[in-house]
């Protein structure tokens, strides 16, 4: 009972603070403290549309500010945005606040330069520089390509690298490739200058749809650039009711044209009579 006038009267300053900054639709907060080297040392930046709130207890090292209502997070050329935003920080030995999470909930968007990575939920560790989000309907969308996944979506920020994870999905123009986990890394094009997807790595299982073939491999290798597709480990071309085996087979994703690769295995091909 003894603590509780000095409850109140925290709780009026965080409520009054919140209302002044919501009022002038203010950056919350500057990030100055010290960072690792693998970080981008740049301030953080938060602002909301219905009220930000500050909340620190007394005699702790640690706090967050939460922000209501179109709730947008920055830091450099990484925009995160959604319904609600929690930046939870720690005070270090200097007295300044060290964000090392930021987490999101309700349409979280994350924006770099050309890429969009969507989720329903989410959070970006800033020592990883790296932002997991889950939920429904999961995909990263750029210039040249749409990445959808059932389990979760990586974006790794300062490696321009995203993690499809659970039936990924590649979606470029009318090219199809389904894989367990895909990588995909991210660069510049030289024509456009835009970033966008230029290689993608498959595992656990790879599926390449084709107007007149379906391939399927254990593991494979997209160039976008060139669109051309490596598939290898227990390779199936089938079309219609052919089949070609091997151990590797690239994919001419521009033409629908497969060939099986030599190796250390023989390939093996039944073709079906029409008698």
């Amino acid at each position: 009972m003894t603590n509780q006038p000095k409850r109140n009267t925290w709780n009026s300053f965080f409520l009054a603070l919140s209302m002044f900054l919501a009022s002038f639709h203010m950056h919350a907060f500057a990030q100055t403290a010290n960072l690792q080297q693998d970080q981008s040392n740049e301030p953080v930046e938060i602002e909301a549309d219905n009220g930000i709130e500050w909340v620190q207890e007394p005699g702790k090292q640690e706090g967050y500010y939460k922000a209501i209502g179109n709730a947008i997070a920055k830091q450099g050329d990484l925009n995160i945005t959604s319904d609600e935003l929690i930046a939870h920080y720690r005070t270090n030995a200097d007295d300044k606040q060290d964000v090392h999470r930021i987490d999101a909930e309700g349409s979280v968007v994350v924006n770099q330069q050309d890429t969009n990575a969507y989720g329903d939920r989410g959070a970006f560790h800033m020592q990883q520089q790296v932002a997991v989000l889950v939920g429904q309907n999961l995909r990263l969308i750029d210039p040249r390509a749409t990445i959808t996944a059932r389990d979760a979506l990586e974006f790794w920020s300062q490696k321009n690298i995203a993690v499809a994870r659970g039936d990924a999905l590649l979606i470029s123009e009318d090219k199809r490739m389904q894989a367990g986990v895909m990588t995909a890394f991210i660069g510049e094009n030289a024509t456009t200058g835009k970033n966008e997807v230029t290689r993608i790595d498959a595992t656990s299982g790879v599926h390449i749809s084709t107007p007149t073939e379906i391939v399927t491999g254990r593991e494979g290798v997209y160039d976008l650039q060139k669109e051309i597709a490596t598939l290898c480990g227990n390779v199936k071309i089938s079309r219609g009711e052919n089949q070609l085996n091997g151990e590797c087979a690239e994919v001419n994703m521009k033409t629908g044209r497969s060939k099986l690769l030599g190796g250390n295995s023989r390939v093996k091909g039944l073709i079906l009579n029409s008698n």
